[in-house]
């Protein structure tokens, strides 16, 4: 079984794996410290069980597919850093505490959070042979889908029994359309700016077409 990826030791490599050690090292802190005032409330804990997951997702999805076509394919670093990151900035954002020091923190957080979320998602539409248009709508559609998944699974895990939840309803209208914003500009751009060049022109060394859909470049 031959192995096709970006080399162990690349940037790549060292990038997605300071992202998900900072993730994770993160997550240990904060359930190890749980009389910290910034985590007070804070669900840390569901956090320390979930968060991991999107950590592995890529890694094992990749492992996955690389067995059943006896072959792996470059591993897709751009999407596993880009799925990562908003966990570990919302992690980051409570560690510091800018939460409740930063009035705005919160809605930055789902504007630039869903578009990083967006962008990854983006990242494996790329590499299926589907149009921009489609790219761009099932892109939105996803952020839409799980802003709104985001915002139940708070309710239930946060609000039900909070103080907060007098205000609830406003600050979650406000979240659904910043993390919507925040997925039409991830979606457009990886839809127009990002879209592969054809077959024939020069590519970048980490631009290699897939076997699977000639001329489609990994990204």
């Amino acid at each position: 079984m031959s192995v096709v990826a970006v080399p162990a030791r690349s940037p790549a490599f060292w990038l997605n794996l300071a992202v998900k050690a900072a993730l994770v090292g993160l997550l240990v802190f904060s359930v190890s410290r749980p009389d910290l005032p910034q985590f007070a409330g804070k669900g840390m804990a569901t956090r320390a069980l979930t968060y991991p997951l999107a950590a592995l997702l890529v890694p094992v999805a990749w492992w996955l597919v690389g067995r059943r076509r006896d072959r792996f394919p470059a591993y897709p670093y751009a999407l596993d850093v880009l799925l990562v990151l908003p966990f570990l900035i919302d992690t980051g954002g409570n560690a510091l505490n800018l939460y409740d020091t930063v009035e705005w923190w919160d809605d930055a957080n789902h504007l630039v959070n869903w578009a990083i979320l967006t962008a990854a998602f983006g990242q494996f539409l790329l590499r299926l042979p589907v149009g921009r248009l489609t790219l761009a709508a099932l892109a939105v559609g996803f952020g839409g889908v799980t802003a709104i998944l985001w915002e139940l699974a708070e309710f239930v895990a946060f609000l039900r029994d909070s103080p907060e939840r007098q205000t609830a309803y406003t600050d979650t209208l406000g979240d659904l359309a910043f993390g919507l914003s925040g997925s039409v500009v991830a979606a457009l751009l990886t839809a127009w700016l990002l879209w592969p060049r054809r077959r024939g022109s020069s590519l970048a060394p980490d631009q290699v077409p897939d076997a699977s859909f000639p001329g489609r470049p990994v990204l």
